[in-house]
């Protein structure tokens, strides 16, 4: 009990300031004392549970959000900071810390006291407890990324590159891991771009490469490396030989779609290339599908996605063979033109300007068109996209294996 007292001790100057302050009434701070002090019994027992230190925390915080209301209606003066402005979040991080030495193993407490030191705004103990957490459990992948994105939020790219680094040192499998480096690189290119454009310097373009010296100067021959991609491809090419597995190159494709074209490019060509053969044995058609949709990007609209559909359904519909692998092939066929079917992305077929579309691929005026072609597959135009009956025909095909001529649309 000597310790509940110290707590109670602890708590005397923000009690009597808040009633200083009319924010809260006698009775109202003696029911605060009673209620924390039943809190503390109950964290000293022999046997504490981690419910108690999560029903302690949704305490103070509800607490927390009620003196902020009543500051605000009050109208009280902001600029002159008292002991009770900042001591109930201080005891929210105080809760979270001696749960987490409680309880070290639990990583979701640990990734809840980082989330609320962050949410308070306390950016350098944010970072210690991110240090404590990655000593007591350096083979946690979430806990490095954690780290990670709280150094970039805060400008601080080499000390989250160092920190996903170490972490895959640690963890050289780790699907995840490779996939946020990925994205950390691919956004700093991005940035380093927008920078340089600011400031004059051109990106590499065709008149550029044509009209260079033999002499120039290492540092413009270092930053067009940089612009096209050369430090993602080096991550990738580090990933593939430590973690090769088919995961790893979705991850990678999910992460190189949702950036522009001018940044992914050259790296999404690297990506493609250096799958490895029994990789691509073993996910042939998922593999089809990634290369096939390799330039459909967030940044097309209108015409612009319509015309690299019609050039991805054209490359997947062409590259489905003829031996047994067709019925998975057609079955991951029939589940691609569902998905952009349902997609919120799926142009509309009264919005397509016919003349994005190849002329021998438009709509007939009775209605949207499919056609078989010369594998007996059938092609979607954007324009059919929307249409469900024409998904059900590509997923029959798939489970059955016939020809297609036999249906009927």
């Amino acid at each position: 009990m000597e310790r509940v007292q110290f707590q109670q001790e602890q708590m005397l100057p923000e009690l009597r300031d808040l009633e200083d302050r009319k924010l809260f009434s006698k009775d109202e701070v003696r029911q605060i004392l009673k209620k924390r002090t039943a809190f503390e019994t109950a964290l000293v027992r022999r046997v504490a549970k981690k419910s108690d230190y999560l029903q302690y925390l949704a305490y103070e915080i509800q607490l927390e959000t009620l003196r902020k209301k009543r500051v605000q209606r009050l109208k009280l003066a902001t600029s002159k900071r008292t002991v009770s402005d900042y001591a109930l979040v201080r005891r929210q991080l105080h809760i979270m810390d001696r749960a987490v030495q409680r309880f070290k193993a639990d990583i979701a407490l640990w990734v809840q006291y980082i989330r609320l030191a962050q949410k308070e705004g306390a950016r350098t103990l944010a970072g210690k407890i991110c240090a404590r957490a990655l000593r007591l459990h350096p083979n946690t992948p979430a806990l490095y990324v954690l780290a990670a994105s709280h150094e970039l939020a805060h400008l601080s790219p080499s000390a989250a590159r160092t920190l996903l680094q170490r972490g895959l040192r640690l963890n050289g499998e780790s699907v995840e891991l490779w996939r946020e480096y990925a994205r950390m690189e691919l956004g700093y290119v991005e940035r380093l771009r927008r920078r340089w454009d600011k400031l004059g310097a051109k990106s590499r373009t065709e008149d550029d490469a044509a009209g260079e010296d033999e002499d120039e100067d290492e540092g413009e021959a270092a930053r067009r490396l940089v612009l096209d991609g050369a430090i993602v491809c080096e991550v990738i090419t580090n990933a593939i030989k430590a973690a090769p597995r088919w995961e790893l190159f979705e991850a990678f494709h999910g992460v190189l779609i949702s950036h522009p074209w001018s940044v992914r490019a050259n790296v999404m060509q690297h990506l493609l290339e250096s799958v490895p053969p029994a990789v691509n044995e073993a996910h042939s058609a998922r593999f089809a599908l990634l290369r096939a949709t390799r330039s459909l990007g967030y940044e097309l609209k209108g015409s612009a996605l319509c015309d690299a559909l019609v050039a991805a359904n054209v490359e997947l519909v062409g590259e489905l063979p003829s031996d047994d692998d067709r019925g998975t092939r057609l079955l991951g066929y029939a589940r691609w033109v569902e998905s952009w079917a349902a997609s919120s992305h799926a142009p509309p077929s009264a919005s397509t300007p016919s003349s994005s579309i190849p002329r021998d691929q438009r709509e007939a005026p009775g209605g949207p068109s499919m056609h078989a072609s010369e594998a007996g597959a059938t092609v979607v135009r954007p324009a059919a996209l929307l249409d469900v009956n024409l998904v059900r025909i590509v997923a029959v095909q798939a489970c059955t294996r016939v020809d297609p001529a036999r249906f009927s649309y």
